[in-house]
């Protein structure tokens, strides 16, 4: 469960810099920005529509078009002739590629911008690339991608820095971003806000790093910069989520006690998933009761989460009152809560319950989605029902359902465990088929299927792909449990 959405969509992007200043501004432990090889990007926002109805089959034509025209301007990337491209296509094809968090092209792209006679440097494009390098977890490439910036001669803005602290942050380099902390600071009219703050201390408790949060807090209050209401969710989520309940608390009495911001129902699901999640139900159920003495009142998710937490406890009745206490407070379930119910009976190993919830699920005109029939799989591949799993597969590949990497996973490990590798071999295919990557479970699952049908060599070769892809982490277990010929293997291969 998340505090508040923590993204820079609602700073200040909509400010257009293309103020420079002198020439070259060394930033700290960055490389020179001669050696960045692959280059970023300029954007622009899509009209606003006018709100009139359109025909659908125009707009998918005006798509398509729109699709073509964006795949050929990132061929044209790759060439250094293209200097005189009009404008509107090559910013399209920017923005859609930060949209899709496509790092590669996007850079390449801004590479392509930069040739054009008609580039203009600006802040608000720097931000929105460094941006997306932060969601692709690329400290690298945004920290050259700065250096770029600079060399264009433009003055950093509060929103380019926060960006580039995200970038560091988010990928755990917490010196880094608390050295670009430092660094913002040197510069006039550069002085950090909440914003940033709120970034800076959401990374410190995604990487535990709660050390930092008391000196972060420090430098706010000598600035006379105020926690915002989400600053103090984020603290809150962080120890709530370590388990750091005495100091979830006292930041909750701290939040009360500013008088600037009260607790809101971010601030109750926070506290009722926490205690819920460790199986601390009397505490869940007081804090749960504490909040409404408050005031606050609980939405949808806060019903989910109590109904995960009764049924992780196995407290199954008080599942199905919670449910029924949201029927008499016309709360409708969601996806999300035939999905919870789903997961916990078939983890339960209760098949003939959860098959009910599935179906009610149906009736009540909801679409299940790759998790629901990942919940479906595992449940029956672990009671051993392959007919049933094989039933699932149907439904999947006649509905509009996009099965993705943990459905591929959930059926390959159904098909292994009941010793049908034909079967589990050709899910493999139609996986790379479908352009869905494996992953380590991918992998581990089909090297312990081979091995437990005797298939060492099949295994074998897995393995040694996996090494010569470097995709060893997470998996070395799997294998050492599996079989002892592919642990010496992997010990040659990787010494």
């Amino acid at each position: 469960m998340e505090p508040h959405a923590l993204t820079l969509t609602n700073l200040r992007l909509s400010t257009t810099c293309s103020t420079k200043f002198p020439r070259y501004h060394t930033h700290r432990n960055t490389p020179n920005p001669r050696k960045f090889n692959v280059q970023a990007s300029k954007g622009s926002s899509k009209p606003v529509s006018d709100g009139l109805q359109k025909d659908p089959k125009k707009d998918l034509s005006r798509m398509l078009r729109t699709d073509a025209a964006i795949k050929g301007i990132a061929r044209k990337a790759n060439s250094r002739k293209y200097t005189q491209l009009w404008p509107k296509p090559v910013l399209e094809a920017l923005d859609e590629a930060i949209r899709e968090n496509h790092w590669e092209t996007a850079l390449k792209i801004f590479g392509l911008l930069r040739k054009q006679h008609w580039y203009d440097a600006r802040c608000q494009t720097y931000t929105k690339l460094l941006m997306m390098l932060g969601k692709c977890r690329q400290p690298e490439q945004a920290s050259l991608l700065f250096e770029i910036m600079l060399s264009e001669g433009l003055r950093p803005t509060v929103d380019v820095y926060t960006a580039l602290l995200s970038a560091y942050g988010k990928s755990g380099f917490l010196d880094k971003a608390l050295s670009t902390l430092d660094d913002m600071k040197l510069v006039s009219e550069c002085t950090p806000d909440i914003y940033t703050y709120s970034i800076l201390i959401n990374c410190c408790t995604k990487f535990y790093r709660f050390d930092l949060i008391g000196r972060i807090l420090a430098e706010m209050s000598y600035l006379g910069i105020e926690c915002s209401i989400v600053t103090y969710n984020t603290i809150i989520d962080g120890y709530g989520k370590a388990e750091m309940f005495e100091l979830m608390e006292n930041t909750l009495m701290d939040m009360i006690e500013s008088g600037s911001y009260l607790p809101d129902v971010f601030t109750l699901n926070t506290f009722v998933g926490a205690y819920g999640n460790s199986g601390q139900i009397k505490k869940m159920e007081k804090w749960y009761d504490e909040f409404q003495l408050m005031g606050i009142r609980p939405d949808i998710k806060t019903f989910n989460i109590l109904i995960k937490s009764y049924g992780k406890a196995g407290m199954y009745e008080k599942m199905r009152s919670v449910m029924d206490y949201m029927e008499k407070r016309f709360f409708s379930p969601t996806i999300v809560t035939f999905n919870t119910v789903i997961e916990v009976f078939g983890k339960a190993g209760n098949i003939e319950k959860m098959d009910e919830y599935f179906r009610k699920m149906k009736h009540r005109g909801m679409k299940p989605n790759p998790i629901t029939y990942c919940s479906l799989v595992r449940a029956y591949g672990k009671a051993g029902l392959i007919t049933k799993v094989d039933s699932i597969l149907r439904q999947v590949k006649n509905s509009d359902v996009i099965p993705d990497t943990p459905f591929f996973n959930c059926i390959i490990s159904a098909y292994g465990q009941a010793g049908d590798v034909t079967k589990m071999s050709e899910l493999f295919l139609e996986m790379k088929e479908r352009e869905c990557k494996p992953d380590n479970i991918t992998f581990a699952t089909m090297i312990q299927a081979y091995n437990g049908q005797g298939m060492t060599e099949a295994a074998e070769n897995i393995a040694n792909k996996m090494i010569a892809s470097k995709k060893i982490t997470g998996i070395a277990l799997c294998l050492i449990l599996s079989n002892d010929s592919i642990t010496l293997l992997l010990s040659e291969k990787l010494l």
